[in-house]
């Protein structure tokens, strides 16, 4: 699978969100014959800036899927620490009315603790899947410690996509399951490559897209 353009993509829009957690704010990047949204937010450490989300708010749309880059309430305040799980699964039930306003089947998704908030709210906010990027299994050294209930019982279609040299969790500590995964090699928690990897950075990306966009289009 190529990521070839195939569909027209509109201007980009941001548009800020009440919240029972505190403003949110949705960055869009449109398909302009969208026939799903892909709404993805970031983890505990980080942005939308991540290069993961980035790399699919270039490609998606170019796919038919809209994509919606979302900032938790504590990241537009300007906070460095992310509240506790629950608050995090409030801020993201707030966006969700705007998700859900294209009238399309919505792709819960998000990158580490946002992927365990993606899986948490699935089934209660009618996600259409859940796309799990650098699922955090486990703190980092402390495999027993899992989190995979959370995983696990997203109850609809999901992909996780992990790095090889995840230390939150590597693929082949991942449980059997419904779900699928895709294994970008040499990458770590936020999908850097070292130097002398045998693959470079952009290859990285390529792997993630290549394998959201494939995902996606099996949704029908």
């Amino acid at each position: 699978m190529t990521n070839d353009v195939t569909n027209d993509v509109t201007d980009d829009t941001t548009e800020s969100v009440e919240t029972d957690a505190g403003t949110a704010r949705v960055t869009w990047h449109r398909a302009k014959k969208a026939r799903l949204v892909l709404a993805v937010s970031h983890g505990a450490g980080g942005g939308i800036e991540a290069r993961d989300l980035q790399a699919l708010a270039e490609v998606l749309p170019g796919h038919g899927v809209s994509v919606a880059l979302v900032e938790q309430p504590w990241r537009v305040a300007g906070k460095k620490v992310a509240p506790a799980p629950k608050t995090l699964d409030v801020g993201w039930r707030g966006v969700w009315p705007v998700l859900e306003k294209p009238g399309l089947p919505v792709v819960s998704g998000g990158r580490s603790a946002g992927a365990r908030v993606a899986c948490r709210t699935a089934t209660e906010l009618g996600a259409a899947a859940v796309l799990a990027l650098a699922f955090p299994l486990h703190p980092p050294g402390k495999p027993e410690k899992s989190r995979a209930d959370e995983l696990l019982g997203s109850g609809v279609p999901t992909l996780v996509v992990q790095g090889g040299n995840d230390a939150f969790g590597k693929p082949e500590e991942f449980p059997k399951g419904s779900y699928e995964l895709i294994e970008v090699p040499y990458g770590d928690h936020g999908f850097a490559v070292l130097k002398r990897a045998p693959l470079d950075q952009a290859d990285a990306l390529k792997i993630i897209t290549d394998g959201v966009v494939q995902w996606t289009a099996s949704l029908g």
